[in-house]
């Protein structure tokens, strides 16, 4: 997670689409922990998903950090961090404003992998496990690019400021080295009303396994919405200073309440505090149910021991 930030691009810009959509927001990660594969001890693949079949085993700094991360916050923790990562964008090209980001139609996300190793399957594992985790969220893989409005572009490390100069043009790809000095990067164009109609990640696809995996799910969880990133919200991946590795339960809160239906593409944060304690409430039963923190878990076996 250490080297993203998120950049709302144009739709024309992401990809050669024929109606422009307005200027980006940029956002990649910085002070990258990154290391490429060929001077980095070698680990194992890590999978995720709780539907999704284990395949490989999972690399061992994940596990510590998913074994130890924190389980349980409060209505204010919460909501503070949804407000500061929702509503704000890093870097903005265009006028600030503060509304509610995400898509409204299925995301079907498609790889481009430009070297090796290839990929493919530890994003479609990412993808999977995204999927599960969030609700009201219809996200999937797909092999036609024409059919995709996601795009996961993997390039070697060595590739990634060119690989940015090309995308964005050597003006904005300056301001993005500047402002983030990112080690991967995502970015979406929105509509008028706020809807993401097109996004795009750059990963390094030569990183090691628990550099790729902090990328991609930083990466494709911003791409979703949630483009801010801020140093004051310790329990988020979205900041520079936390590093996962995986799908931590404080970003499935903040997930689970953007793409509830009630949180509107273009919402702004009055708006937004109209519905917020019946969201958050919903998303707390969903955690509960799916992925039980270890208050609820033990108060489920105090209940059990007394029936």
């Amino acid at each position: 997670m250490e080297f993203c930030r998120f950049l709302i691009l144009t739709v024309v810009n992401l990809f050669s689409i024929a109606r422009a959509a307005p200027a980006p927001l940029v956002a990649g990660r910085r002070h990258a922990r990154l290391r490429v594969a060929a001077i980095s001890l070698s680990v194992m693949i890590g999978t995720f998903g709780v539907a999704v079949e284990a395949a490989h085993t999972e690399d061992s700094e994940i596990s510590v950090r998913r074994s130890t991360q924190r389980t349980s916050f409060t209505n204010d923790e919460i909501m503070d961090g949804f407000y500061k990562v929702a509503f704000g964008a890093e870097l903005q090209f265009d006028r600030r404003i503060e509304r509610i980001r995400k898509f409204d139609e299925p995301v079907r996300v498609f790889v481009d992998n430009r070297g090796k190793p290839s990929r493919r399957a530890d994003i479609a594992a990412v993808v999977a496990d995204i999927r599960a985790r969030v609700d009201h969220l219809d996200i999937a893989m797909t092999s036609d690019r024409r059919a995709a409005n996601l795009i996961a572009v993997l390039v070697p490390a060595r590739e990634l400021n060119r690989t940015i100069v090309a995308r964005y043009g050597r003006d904005k790809a300056q301001q993005i080295q500047r402002a983030l000095r990112p080690q991967c990067l995502s970015g979406f164009g929105k509509d008028e009303h706020y809807r993401i109609r097109r996004a795009e990640v750059i990963l390094p696809v030569d990183a090691e396994e628990f550099g790729f995996y902090d990328c991609a799910y930083e990466e494709l969880l911003q791409a979703l919405g949630p483009i801010n990133d801020d140093a004051s919200v310790p329990w988020t991946m979205f900041n520079d200073d936390v590093q996962m590795g995986f799908f931590d339960i404080y970003d499935q809160y903040l997930l689970n309440i953007l793409y509830d239906p009630r949180v509107r593409p273009g919402m702004t944060k009055a708006e937004f505090g109209d519905v917020a304690s019946d969201v958050l409430s919903t998303a707390r039963d969903r955690m509960i149910n799916i992925t039980p923190t270890r208050e609820s878990q033990s108060r489920r076996s105090t209940i059990q021991t007394l029936q």
